[in-house]
Protein backbone atom coordinates (compact mmCIF):
# COMPACT_ATOMS: atom_id res chain seq x y z
CA UNK A 1 0.00 0.00 0.00
CA UNK A 2 3.14 2.78 0.67
CA UNK A 3 3.81 2.21 -3.17
CA UNK A 4 0.68 3.80 -3.69
CA UNK A 5 -1.21 7.09 -4.05
CA UNK A 6 -4.92 7.32 -3.23
CA UNK A 7 -6.56 9.96 -4.77
CA UNK A 8 -9.37 11.33 -3.45
CA UNK A 9 -12.28 12.97 -5.18
CA UNK A 10 -13.68 16.00 -3.67
CA UNK A 11 -15.98 19.32 -4.03
CA UNK A 12 -13.96 22.77 -4.09
CA UNK A 13 -15.26 24.61 -1.31
CA UNK A 14 -13.76 25.44 1.48
CA UNK A 15 -15.32 23.36 3.34
CA UNK A 16 -14.95 20.29 1.26
CA UNK A 17 -11.15 20.50 1.09
CA UNK A 18 -11.66 21.02 4.85
CA UNK A 19 -13.10 17.40 4.82
CA UNK A 20 -10.64 16.11 1.93
CA UNK A 21 -7.90 16.92 4.05
CA UNK A 22 -8.88 15.84 7.03
CA UNK A 23 -9.46 12.36 4.96
CA UNK A 24 -5.88 12.94 3.77
CA UNK A 25 -4.03 13.36 6.93
CA UNK A 26 -5.79 10.11 8.57
CA UNK A 27 -4.51 8.18 5.46
CA UNK A 28 -0.81 9.70 6.46
CA UNK A 29 -1.05 9.18 9.95
CA UNK A 30 -1.92 5.08 9.04
CA UNK A 31 1.19 2.21 9.51
CA UNK A 32 0.94 2.15 5.88
CA UNK A 33 1.87 6.06 5.46
CA UNK A 34 0.05 5.76 2.02
CA UNK A 35 0.63 8.71 -0.77
CA UNK A 36 -2.23 10.76 -0.77
CA UNK A 37 -3.47 13.36 -3.35
CA UNK A 38 -7.00 15.24 -3.71
CA UNK A 39 -8.68 15.27 -7.06
CA UNK A 40 -10.92 18.39 -7.32
CA UNK A 41 -14.62 18.61 -9.00
CA UNK A 42 -17.13 21.05 -9.90
CA UNK A 43 -20.79 19.74 -8.92
CA UNK A 44 -23.66 21.08 -10.27
CA UNK A 45 -24.81 21.69 -6.80
CA UNK A 46 -21.18 24.21 -6.91
CA UNK A 47 -22.40 25.69 -10.07
CA UNK A 48 -25.96 27.07 -9.79
CA UNK A 49 -25.52 29.47 -7.05
CA UNK A 50 -28.93 30.76 -7.16
CA UNK A 51 -32.01 28.52 -7.69
CA UNK A 52 -33.08 26.65 -4.64
CA UNK A 53 -31.67 23.27 -4.59
CA UNK A 54 -35.09 21.40 -4.89
CA UNK A 55 -35.42 23.32 -8.62
CA UNK A 56 -32.68 21.85 -9.90
CA UNK A 57 -32.10 18.46 -8.68
CA UNK A 58 -32.27 18.20 -5.01
CA UNK A 59 -30.99 15.19 -4.20
CA UNK A 60 -27.21 14.24 -5.68
CA UNK A 61 -26.56 17.34 -7.08
CA UNK A 62 -23.25 17.69 -4.67
CA UNK A 63 -22.49 14.30 -5.19
CA UNK A 64 -23.06 12.64 -8.68
CA UNK A 65 -19.86 14.22 -10.49
CA UNK A 66 -17.31 13.33 -7.09
CA UNK A 67 -19.07 9.91 -7.39
CA UNK A 68 -18.61 9.82 -11.21
CA UNK A 69 -14.55 10.38 -10.49
CA UNK A 70 -14.06 7.20 -8.72
CA UNK A 71 -16.43 5.21 -10.92
CA UNK A 72 -13.81 6.42 -13.93
CA UNK A 73 -10.54 5.55 -12.15
CA UNK A 74 -9.69 9.01 -12.30
CA UNK A 75 -9.93 8.68 -7.82
CA UNK A 76 -10.06 6.00 -5.45
CA UNK A 77 -12.43 7.57 -3.25
CA UNK A 78 -14.75 10.58 -2.82
CA UNK A 79 -15.50 12.50 0.19
CA UNK A 80 -18.96 13.64 1.35
CA UNK A 81 -20.89 15.77 3.80
CA UNK A 82 -22.80 12.19 4.45
CA UNK A 83 -26.13 14.58 4.77
CA UNK A 84 -25.58 15.10 0.94
CA UNK A 85 -25.46 11.62 0.07
CA UNK A 86 -28.48 9.77 -1.48
CA UNK A 87 -29.35 6.47 0.59
CA UNK A 88 -28.90 4.64 -2.22
CA UNK A 89 -25.65 3.26 -3.51
CA UNK A 90 -24.78 4.41 -7.22
CA UNK A 91 -24.05 1.32 -8.84
CA UNK A 92 -20.46 0.46 -8.37
CA UNK A 93 -19.48 2.18 -5.61
CA UNK A 94 -19.88 1.39 -1.59
CA UNK A 95 -19.98 3.50 1.97
CA UNK A 96 -17.08 2.01 2.61
CA UNK A 97 -16.04 4.59 6.09
CA UNK A 98 -17.80 6.74 8.37
CA UNK A 99 -15.18 8.63 10.57
CA UNK A 100 -16.32 10.40 14.10
CA UNK A 101 -19.26 12.82 13.88
CA UNK A 102 -18.52 16.03 14.70
CA UNK A 103 -21.23 18.40 16.51
CA UNK A 104 -24.66 17.66 14.61
CA UNK A 105 -26.47 20.75 15.78
CA UNK A 106 -27.62 23.74 13.77
CA UNK A 107 -26.56 27.57 14.52
CA UNK A 108 -28.26 31.08 14.19
CA UNK A 109 -25.55 33.36 13.28
CA UNK A 110 -26.51 37.03 13.98
CA UNK A 111 -25.26 40.17 11.92
CA UNK A 112 -21.79 41.67 13.17
CA UNK A 113 -22.53 44.18 15.90
CA UNK A 114 -26.02 42.86 16.67
CA UNK A 115 -27.35 42.29 20.13
CA UNK A 116 -27.06 39.01 21.42
CA UNK A 117 -29.62 36.92 21.96
CA UNK A 118 -30.89 33.94 24.29
CA UNK A 119 -33.58 32.00 21.92
CA UNK A 120 -35.88 32.34 18.86
CA UNK A 121 -38.27 34.09 20.71
CA UNK A 122 -35.97 36.56 21.30
CA UNK A 123 -36.01 38.01 17.06
CA UNK A 124 -37.66 40.86 16.22
CA UNK A 125 -41.17 40.28 14.67
CA UNK A 126 -41.12 38.99 10.93
CA UNK A 127 -37.36 38.50 11.11
CA UNK A 128 -35.47 37.44 8.06
CA UNK A 129 -33.78 34.41 8.26
CA UNK A 130 -31.78 32.70 5.16
CA UNK A 131 -31.45 29.33 5.12
CA UNK A 132 -31.99 26.88 1.97
CA UNK A 133 -33.22 24.46 3.87
CA UNK A 134 -36.91 23.02 3.79
CA UNK A 135 -35.83 20.43 6.89
CA UNK A 136 -34.71 24.24 8.85
CA UNK A 137 -37.61 26.26 7.36
CA UNK A 138 -40.54 23.77 8.29
CA UNK A 139 -39.38 23.61 12.35
CA UNK A 140 -38.53 27.41 11.82
CA UNK A 141 -42.60 27.96 10.91
CA UNK A 142 -43.57 25.53 13.43
CA UNK A 143 -41.90 27.59 15.96
CA UNK A 144 -42.92 30.74 14.64
CA UNK A 145 -44.89 31.53 11.94
CA UNK A 146 -43.93 35.42 11.75
CA UNK A 147 -40.40 34.87 10.12
CA UNK A 148 -39.29 35.82 6.73
CA UNK A 149 -37.62 32.41 5.56
CA UNK A 150 -35.18 33.44 2.56
CA UNK A 151 -32.98 31.31 0.20
CA UNK A 152 -29.76 31.86 0.68
CA UNK A 153 -27.01 29.86 -1.69
CA UNK A 154 -23.02 30.19 -2.11
CA UNK A 155 -20.38 28.97 0.32
CA UNK A 156 -20.15 29.64 4.16
CA UNK A 157 -18.09 33.08 3.63
CA UNK A 158 -20.37 34.11 1.00
CA UNK A 159 -23.29 33.80 3.02
CA UNK A 160 -22.03 35.40 5.97
CA UNK A 161 -21.02 38.42 4.23
CA UNK A 162 -24.65 38.66 2.66
CA UNK A 163 -25.67 38.45 6.51
CA UNK A 164 -23.32 41.61 7.32
CA UNK A 165 -24.27 43.56 4.31
CA UNK A 166 -27.75 43.46 5.84
CA UNK A 167 -29.69 41.10 3.39
CA UNK A 168 -30.41 39.13 6.34
CA UNK A 169 -31.42 39.31 10.17
CA UNK A 170 -29.85 35.84 10.58
CA UNK A 171 -28.85 32.94 9.01
CA UNK A 172 -28.89 29.09 9.85
CA UNK A 173 -25.85 27.32 9.38
CA UNK A 174 -24.79 23.80 10.57
CA UNK A 175 -22.68 24.00 13.31
CA UNK A 176 -19.75 21.19 12.25
CA UNK A 177 -19.35 23.58 9.37
CA UNK A 178 -18.05 26.51 10.80
CA UNK A 179 -16.22 24.77 13.48
CA UNK A 180 -14.45 22.93 11.17
CA UNK A 181 -13.56 26.44 9.14
CA UNK A 182 -12.48 28.55 12.74
CA UNK A 183 -15.55 30.44 12.51
CA UNK A 184 -17.65 29.45 16.08
CA UNK A 185 -16.79 32.54 17.17
CA UNK A 186 -19.98 33.58 14.83
CA UNK A 187 -22.46 31.38 16.60
CA UNK A 188 -25.18 33.35 18.39
CA UNK A 189 -27.10 30.17 19.74
CA UNK A 190 -26.98 26.42 18.96
CA UNK A 191 -30.56 25.61 17.80
CA UNK A 192 -31.01 21.68 19.41
CA UNK A 193 -34.07 19.63 20.05
CA UNK A 194 -36.95 20.22 21.15
CA UNK A 195 -36.31 23.42 19.04
CA UNK A 196 -34.76 22.19 15.78
CA UNK A 197 -34.16 18.63 14.94
CA UNK A 198 -30.73 18.28 12.48
CA UNK A 199 -30.59 16.64 9.48
CA UNK A 200 -29.92 13.22 8.44
CA UNK A 201 -26.19 12.49 9.00
CA UNK A 202 -25.52 16.14 9.83
CA UNK A 203 -22.07 16.82 11.05
CA UNK A 204 -20.94 13.24 9.61
CA UNK A 205 -18.08 12.48 7.08
CA UNK A 206 -19.33 9.47 4.23
CA UNK A 207 -16.34 7.87 2.16
CA UNK A 208 -17.16 6.02 -0.97
CA UNK A 209 -14.67 3.85 -3.36
CA UNK A 210 -15.32 1.00 -5.65
CA UNK A 211 -17.28 -1.87 -4.62
CA UNK A 212 -14.53 -3.92 -5.86
CA UNK A 213 -11.60 -2.12 -4.21
CA UNK A 214 -10.54 -4.41 -1.96
CA UNK A 215 -7.54 -2.98 -0.81
CA UNK A 216 -8.85 0.45 -0.13
CA UNK A 217 -12.31 -0.80 1.69
CA UNK A 218 -9.82 -2.46 3.88
CA UNK A 219 -7.74 0.78 4.80
CA UNK A 220 -10.91 3.17 5.15
CA UNK A 221 -12.44 0.40 7.55
CA UNK A 222 -9.46 1.24 10.41
CA UNK A 223 -10.55 5.05 10.79
CA UNK A 224 -14.44 4.66 10.63
CA UNK A 225 -15.73 5.30 14.04
CA UNK A 226 -18.10 2.27 14.90
CA UNK A 227 -20.94 4.58 16.87
CA UNK A 228 -21.12 7.35 14.02
CA UNK A 229 -21.48 4.39 11.66
CA UNK A 230 -24.22 3.07 13.87
CA UNK A 231 -26.12 6.37 14.10
CA UNK A 232 -26.32 7.00 10.30
CA UNK A 233 -27.30 3.67 9.82
CA UNK A 234 -30.49 4.17 11.92
CA UNK A 235 -30.71 7.62 9.98
CA UNK A 236 -30.26 6.81 6.65
CA UNK A 237 -32.42 3.98 7.27
CA UNK A 238 -35.17 5.96 8.26
CA UNK A 239 -35.04 8.26 5.26
CA UNK A 240 -34.55 5.27 2.86
CA UNK A 241 -38.01 3.76 4.55
CA UNK A 242 -39.49 6.66 3.87
CA UNK A 243 -38.52 6.91 0.58
CA UNK A 244 -38.13 10.74 1.23
CA UNK A 245 -35.27 13.10 -0.64
CA UNK A 246 -32.42 14.18 1.53
CA UNK A 247 -34.14 17.55 1.15
CA UNK A 248 -37.38 16.30 2.68
CA UNK A 249 -38.17 18.46 5.56
CA UNK A 250 -37.50 15.57 8.10
CA UNK A 251 -35.10 16.00 11.39
CA UNK A 252 -33.81 12.95 13.31
CA UNK A 253 -31.97 12.73 16.36
CA UNK A 254 -29.91 9.87 17.79
CA UNK A 255 -28.61 9.07 20.95
CA UNK A 256 -26.97 6.03 22.12
CA UNK A 257 -26.43 4.51 25.78
CA UNK A 258 -24.33 1.35 26.71
CA UNK A 259 -25.60 -0.83 23.81
CA UNK A 260 -29.15 0.96 23.03
CA UNK A 261 -29.79 3.28 20.06
CA UNK A 262 -32.26 6.18 20.49
CA UNK A 263 -34.20 7.11 17.70
CA UNK A 264 -36.31 10.10 16.82
CA UNK A 265 -37.51 11.69 13.73
CA UNK A 266 -39.95 14.47 13.22
CA UNK A 267 -41.25 15.25 9.81
CA UNK A 268 -43.34 18.46 8.84
CA UNK A 269 -44.95 19.72 6.12
CA UNK A 270 -42.87 22.89 4.42
CA UNK A 271 -45.33 25.93 5.88
CA UNK A 272 -44.79 24.44 9.59
CA UNK A 273 -48.41 23.78 10.25
CA UNK A 274 -48.37 19.71 10.63
CA UNK A 275 -46.03 18.69 12.31
CA UNK A 276 -45.48 14.75 13.54
CA UNK A 277 -42.84 13.13 16.01
CA UNK A 278 -42.46 9.36 16.39
CA UNK A 279 -38.93 7.66 18.20
CA UNK A 280 -37.77 4.09 19.29
CA UNK A 281 -35.19 2.36 20.78
CA UNK A 282 -32.86 -0.98 19.77
CA UNK A 283 -29.77 -2.80 19.89
CA UNK A 284 -27.30 -0.62 18.71
CA UNK A 285 -25.97 -3.96 17.02
CA UNK A 286 -29.12 -3.15 14.43
CA UNK A 287 -29.47 -0.16 13.90
CA UNK A 288 -31.25 0.10 10.52
CA UNK A 289 -34.02 -1.98 12.19
CA UNK A 290 -34.26 0.94 14.47
CA UNK A 291 -34.53 3.21 11.72
CA UNK A 292 -37.25 1.57 9.53
CA UNK A 293 -39.46 1.24 13.00
CA UNK A 294 -39.19 5.01 13.05
CA UNK A 295 -40.15 5.32 9.46
CA UNK A 296 -42.84 3.15 10.00
CA UNK A 297 -44.34 4.65 12.89
CA UNK A 298 -44.78 8.44 11.10
CA UNK A 299 -45.71 6.65 8.00
CA UNK A 300 -48.43 5.44 10.62
CA UNK A 301 -48.93 8.98 11.83
CA UNK A 302 -49.64 10.61 8.27
CA UNK A 303 -45.82 10.68 6.75
CA UNK A 304 -47.15 9.77 2.81
CA UNK A 305 -49.36 12.60 2.76
CA UNK A 306 -46.88 14.91 3.98
CA UNK A 307 -44.39 13.68 1.47
CA UNK A 308 -46.45 13.34 -1.04
CA UNK A 309 -47.71 17.03 -0.61
CA UNK A 310 -44.66 18.51 -0.13
CA UNK A 311 -42.86 16.38 -3.40
CA UNK A 312 -41.19 18.89 -5.85
CA UNK A 313 -43.03 20.29 -8.85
Amino acid sequence: MSQRTLRIATRTSALALWQANYLADRLRSLPESPTVELVRIVTTGDTNQTDALRQFGGTGVFTREVQKAVLDQRADMAVHSLKDLPTQSADGLILACVPERAPRFDALLLPNGAEPIQSLRDLMPNARLGTGSPRRQAQLLNLRPDLQLLEIRGNVDTRIRKLDEGQYDGIILAEAGLRRLGLEARISILLQPPELFPAVSQGALGIECRDDDEETMHLLSTITCATTHAEALAERSLLRTLRAGCHAPLGVWCQIENETLRLTGVLLSLDGVTRIEESAEGALSSPEAVGALVASQLLASGAESILNHEEPK
